[in-house]
C-alpha cells in the first residue's frame, strides 16, 4: 500500500517591505512520503520570498515536470519557476527556457556549498536565474517552528525573514539579471 502524504495548513500573514507585498495566504501544503520537514518549511519560505496573487506549490517530487513552486499568470505563460535542493543543470535549464524567471533555492550545508561550487561557472550563462542558499541554521529555525497547523507572521526587510523569535537570512549565491 502506498504511503499517503501529511497535510500542513499554515495561515501566512506577510509582509515583504523588500517588494511592498501585504497579504495573508491560507496555505495547504502536502509532504510528500519522502520528503523532509526541512524541505516542506523551506518551501513555505520560497512561497513567502516570493508570494504573489498566482504562485502555487507543484506536485515537485511526484512529478518532475512541476517546479517546486511556480507562478502562472492568467493567460498561461509561467513567470517564475523555483525549484529546491540540488537540481542538475538540465534541469535547471529547463526552468530557465520554460519561465521568465528561474530560482533555485539550495540547502544542505556542505552538499550545498559543494553543488555551488562545481555548477556556479555554469550557471552564470543563465541570465534569468537567481540561486539562493539556505544556511542549515537558518533550517534548523524553520523546522523548529513547524507544525500540522501554524498562524505564521512573517516580515521581510533587507533580506532577513523575521519569525516571531527569530529571523532567517537566504544567501543570495546569484541574481537574476533580467
Amino acid at each position: 500500500m502506498a504511503l499517503k502524504s501529511t497535510v500542513f495548513k499554515a495561515d501566512l500573514q506577510l509582509a515583504d517591505l523588500d517588494r511592498h507585498h501585504f497579504g495573508d495566504y491560507a496555505l495547504t501544503i502536502a509532504q510528500h512520503p519522502s520528503e523532509t520537514m526541512e524541505r516542506v518549511m523551506i518551501r513555505l519560505l520560497a512561497f513567502a520570498l516570493y508570494a504573489s496573487e498566482d504562485l502555487r506549490f507543484g506536485r515537485g517530487l511526484s512529478n518532475e515536470d512541476d517546479a517546486s513552486l511556480w507562478e502562472i499568470d492568467p493567460g498561461g505563460v509561467t513567470r517564475l519557476w523555483i525549484d529546491l535542493g540540488l537540481p542538475d543543470e538540465t534541469r535547471i535549464k529547463k526552468a530557465c527556457s520554460r519561465a521568465d524567471r528561474a530560482v533555485v533555492m539550495t540547502y544542505g550545508g556542505r552538499a550545498s556549498d559543494l553543488w555551488w561550487q562545481q555548477n556556479a561557472n555554469t550557471l552564470s550563462r543563465y541570465k534569468n536565474l537567481s540561486v539562493i542558499q539556505i544556511s542549515p541554521e537558518d533550517s534548523e529555525t524553520l523546522v523548529a517552528i513547524a507544525n500540522r497547523t501554524m498562524k505564521l507572521s512573517w516580515t521581510i526587510q533587507e533580506g532577513m525573514v523575521y519569525l516571531a523569535e527569530a529571523a532567517v537570512t537566504p544567501r543570495v549565491l546569484m541574481s537574476a539579471t533580467v
